[in-house]
């Protein structure tokens, strides 16, 4: 069986099946656990923890909790180089919401 390249096989996918693909690959990148976020950014557990000033373990148990401080998060997220923005989302509109943008 010969080989083909993966765009050849793109293009020859109809173009509305090509527009599901890209829109399911633009919902995963936009969430994700806190593990893949770091790992998307390159970053290890044991880099990140020396920017946070905690050690790696820390870093872990923050990727695994379910409940945490926003400042937390917020210094989490600006160590990936990143800036946390808390958004209200409705049916109809999407706010952003200011009141813990100076947390961290």
């Amino acid at each position: 069986m010969p080989t083909r390249k993966f765009k050849e096989l793109l293009n020859a996918m109809p173009a509305e099946r090509r527009q599901k693909i890209s829109q399911r690959v633009r919902e995963t990148i936009a969430a994700m656990p806190l593990e893949e976020l770091r790992q998307a950014r390159h970053m290890t557990q044991t880099k990140l923890a020396q920017s946070l000033g905690v050690n790696q373990s820390e870093v872990s148990k923050i990727e695994h909790r379910t409940d945490l401080y926003l400042s937390t998060l917020a210094e989490y997220v600006e160590a990936l180089g990143g800036k946390l923005e808390i958004r209200a989302v409705f049916p109809d509109c999407e706010i952003r919401i200011t009141q813990f943008e100076e947390l961290a």
